[in-house]
Order: C-alpha cells, then structure tokens, then sequence
C-alpha cells in the first residue's frame, strides 16, 4: 500500500492545520521530548496522519523506547519513510512519518 499524494498549495495546508501541526507536518519540526499526548498513550487502534488521514501505524507495533515521543517498529507499507539520519529521528534506522497522529479507535 503506497499513501496516497495530496496536492495542496501552503496556504491550503494553513487554512487546514494548527499552526503547531503546520510547524511539524509542513516545515519538518518536532514536539518538544514528552509533550506530545500520543507519548505514553496505549490505548487499541490505528494511528493516522494528522494530516491527510492516512493510516501510519498499528498500536500494536507501539513500544517505549523511552526517548519522549511515539514509537513504532513497523509502519504500514508504503505509508513512512525510513531514515538513519540523526536530525530526524533519535534511533538509527528509526522511523518518521511526514506528520502528527491521530489515534482512530
């Protein structure tokens, strides 16, 4: 499964997300260690792009890594980009996806 593009132009995305979603999501920022709501959350069900929608994640593939922020082993296919570059992730080989997530239960 390849996510699907959405095309939208930078006011589109503005007019849509927070300006802390839009930080993250458009601009490659980060929430500050331990803040985010989804860190220490388990609760069963799909983590989705806070974006567009699209599912990211299983919670089932959830763990704490204990380094402040959500983390997974395995994403949906096609739906995340690895990356071992250090200024994206604090874990080699560790997983970003384009945007913030929302928990569909």
């Amino acid at each position: 499964m390849t996510a699907p593009k959405v095309e939208k132009s930078e006011d589109e995305w503005r007019a849509v997300l927070s300006p802390e979603q839009f930080r993250v999501l458009r601009e490659k920022g980060t929430e500050l260690r331990g803040t985010g709501e989804y860190d220490k959350f388990y609760g069963e069900g799909i983590y989705n792009c806070g974006g567009c929608g699209t599912p990211l994640y299983k919670s089932t593939t959830k763990f704490d890594s204990g380094c402040g922020w959500p983390a997974f082993y395995e994403g949906f296919p096609g739906a995340i980009n690895r990356s071992s570059c250090v200024s994206l992730t604090l874990m080699e080989g560790g997983l970003r996806s384009p945007a913030l997530l929302v928990v569909d239960t």
